[in-house]
């Protein structure tokens, strides 16, 4: 089964603290919808560019897709 990490972008110099925060409501969703996630996170990719992410099986994706919106996603390799 693949995975897909879904990637949420934040930018600007407060980049890395809006990416902790979002990752908070990432878990909460996750409780919330009793969903079998266990990766969360965040992520500086540079001093005004942050990501919050979560990996979710492939065949789970698309009504999470659908609800959170992230601006991205790609393959997850562990």
């Amino acid at each position: 089964m693949r995975k897909l990490k879904l990637i949420w972008d934040f930018r600007g110099p407060a980049a890395l603290q809006t990416a902790k925060h979002h990752e908070i409501h990432l878990k909460e969703y996750i409780n919330i919808q009793k969903l079998n996630v266990t990766i969360t996170g965040f992520e500086a990719i540079n001093d005004m560019h942050a990501i919050a992410f979560l990996v979710i099986d492939e065949n789970n994706m698309k009504p999470v897709r659908d609800a959170l919106k992230p601006h991205r996603g790609q393959v997850y390799n562990n």
